[in-house]
Order: structure tokens, then sequence, then C-alpha cells
């Protein structure tokens, strides 16, 4: 019942199956494997595509000869396993030459390369067959506001997202581009820290419809925030052009665990919505395994990022279809149609009538709304008993 299927699109990253478990404490436990043996990979476990940073396929000091043969050897592996490729991105925070940010970096060499940079693995996403395009600005910050003018910062942000999305335009790319929020790490504070403030900046840019967001379930959970709301807000305006499933505790460094395996009701809600709104984009899972694992543990550590979604995914037509759960949620919601005479749009009738209606507070702050039981009744839905 809980086998990956295609149409279910769910998509690893090169640098999360292919993760080799080196931390700042520790040396690495893994081989690296290559592209095409992260393609096969993750074929064997049943994925639906595969997403990857430029540098992730090819060498940041690659020649062109050796660019060539590298993708080539992994347009192979990709045909031969039936795998796609969603989403590109480009790394712009591994080398030291962006040390201080790539977009917004005080030194206009570093920008200027890092548009280059950027220019050349949009090119290759779109080779690949990629139609989104995410930017996570791992080093777009600062440790000391001393050293950057945030409003710099922002113009330069702004500027280097114009810029390429007219170069998208000029080359009749099908391309959208999907920014990524994150507080912080490897930045003290990073720019844009929130999915939030990520809808907020879109609006500023000369072509906002070419432009949405990937939250990421982790770095909303860094700094305490539920998740769930930033991606309802971006459904909302309808900018989830793409999402990062993994799972973290609250407040910890960035954790990138299994998908569903910290937050259980977090990440049941999470499913829930997507699947009940109709989200019909990658269900990427950035995340890694536990550093105790070889590649048959990087296995199960894949599968079950795809096998909890799938039985939360169950869940929620359980929940939905409680009759219980269902008869609570029509009682919190009821409705008798009497106060439909005030309701939105205005209208100054409708404000002068509302101004003079009279309300029971006091009954209103004494009647029981049931959230407890609902919420036990979801506990119990996750927990199988019902």
């Amino acid at each position: 019942m809980y086998e990956p299927k295609p149409e279910h699109k769910f998509t690893f990253g090169l640098w999360t199956v292919g993760n080799i478990g080196r931390d700042p404490f520790g040396e690495p436990v893994r081989r690296q494997l290559s592209p095409v043996e992260i393609v096969h990979l993750l074929a064997e476990v049943g994925a639906y595509g595969v997403n990857l940073h430029d540098n992730d396929l090819v060498p940041i000091d690659a020649t062109p000869a050796e660019r060539d043969k590298i993708v080539a050897e992994f347009k192979r592996a990709l045909a031969e396993t039936g795998l796609v490729v969603p989403m590109a991105t480009t790394n712009l925070f591994g080398d030291p030459a962006f040390k201080d940010g790539a977009f917004t970096a005080n030194d206009p060499q570093v920008r200027a390369f890092a548009l280059q940079k950027t220019m050349r693995a949009i090119d290759l996403g779109v080779e690949l067959g990629a139609k989104t395009y995410v930017f996570w600005g791992g080093r777009e910050g600062t440790e000391t506001d001393a050293a950057k003018n945030p409003l710099d910062a922002a113009k330069r942000m702004r500027d280097a997202l114009n810029f390429l999305c007219d170069y998208v335009i000029d080359q009749g790319y099908d391309l959208k581009f999907a920014l990524e929020a994150k507080p912080n790490e490897p930045r003290g504070d990073i720019y844009l820290a929130t999915t939030g403030a990520m809808l907020g900046f879109i609006e500023t840019l000369d072509h906002p419809e070419m432009v949405g967001v990937n939250p990421e379930v982790a770095h909303e959970h860094m700094a305490g925030l539920n998740f769930l709301h930033h991606v309802a807000q971006a459904w909302d305006r309808g900018k989830l052009f793409h999402i990062d499933l993994n799972d973290q505790a609250f407040g910890r460094y960035d954790q990138d665990f299994r998908f569903g395996s910290v937050n259980l009701k977090s990440a049941f809600f999470l499913v829930k919505f997507l699947e009940d709104v109709g989200y019909d984009g990658s269900r990427h899972f950035d995340a890694h395994a536990y550093r105790t694992e070889d590649y048959e543990g990087v296995k199960d550590f894949a599968r079950g990022c795809m096998r909890t979604y799938l039985i939360l995914k169950e869940k929620a037509v359980q929940w939905n279809a409680d009759t219980e759960i269902q008869a609570l949620l029509a009682e919190i919601n009821a409705d008798d149609g009497s106060m439909a005479v005030y309701a939105p749009p205005y209208t100054s009738e409708k404000a002068a009538a509302l101004k003079e209606a009279s309300f029971d507070r006091i009954a209103l702050g004494q009647r029981g709304l049931g959230y407890e039981r609902l919420d036990q009744l979801t506990i119990e839905v996750l927990l199988g008993v019902r």
C-alpha cells in the first residue's frame, strides 16, 4: 500500500542520498557515490526524480569537455532508469569565493561571478529538463551588521534576480524560480529569513509572476515557527512552486532528519494540507540519513521518507472520513446565517448596522469549543486506534 509511484512525484537531491556523513566534528563515514550511482540508487528505492546543484554533477573546475562527458553519462543514467530532473539549483555557498555571500557580497567581482555561475547552471538545469529553479541564499547574510548595510544587500539581491529573470526570458526557457528561506547557518544571520519575508520580497521584483517560494520544514522549525502556516500562506498567494520535506527539532541547528521522524503531528497536517488543496508539484525530500548508516541504511532512509508520506496521506483520508471528527468540525464551524448581513465585502450600511448590533459576549466567552476532543481524535487516528 505504501510503495512509491511516479504519480506521487517523490524526489531527492544528489546531495541528500549522496551525503557522505561528514560533520563539523567528524570525517566521512560513507564513500562518495558518483551521480550515476545515485540515480540508480534512487531508481532502486522507487523515487520519481532527482534534483541537483550544478556542482553536485559537474565539479566547479571541470573543463568544457569534462562537463559534456559528465552530463552525457548522467543523461544516459536518467534514460536507463526513467528518473526525471524537475528542479535544479546553483551552489553559491560552498566555494570560498562566496564566504561573504554571492548576490549580496560586498565585492562586485563576486556578484558578477555569482551571476555567471548561475546562468551556466540554469542552462544545465534546462538541458536536463528542470522546470523549477531554486535559490537558497546560504551565504547571503552576515555575522556582523557592521560589515553590510541590509538595504544594500536587498537591492543587490533584487538586481540579481531581475537580471536572471530577464536572462530566462531572453533565452526562451520554460522556467520559474523558487526562493528558499532560512534564518541562520551557515551565516550568523541570513537575509530574508522566513517564507513570509520571501513572499514580501517577491512583490518588489520586476517579474514577480515568475518567482515563488520553496519552503523547507527544517528551516522554519529552526526559528520555532509553524511550517504549515507558511506553506498555507504561500499556497494562498499562488506561490508554492516547490517544497522541501524533512524534519527538525525546534530551535536546533539544521538537522535534515527523515521526513516525519521528529514532529509527526506537524508532518500529518502538512501532508493533509498538500493533499486536500491538490498540490501537484514535487514532494522533494531535502534530508540526510543518520551518520550511523551505510548505503543500505541510506536506502532505508529514502524509503522511509516516501513511506511515511504515503502513510500520512492515508491517515489524512481517514481523518477526513471520520464521522466523529467531521461532526465536531461541523459543530465548531456551525453558522445559522444570522451574521451574513454583516459579512464582507464592506458597505456603509453593513458597517452602520454592525456598530448597532448587540452581542452576548459573556455567552461567547463561556462556550466550550471541543478542541481538546478534536485533537485527541487526531492523535488516535495517528496512533492507529480508530
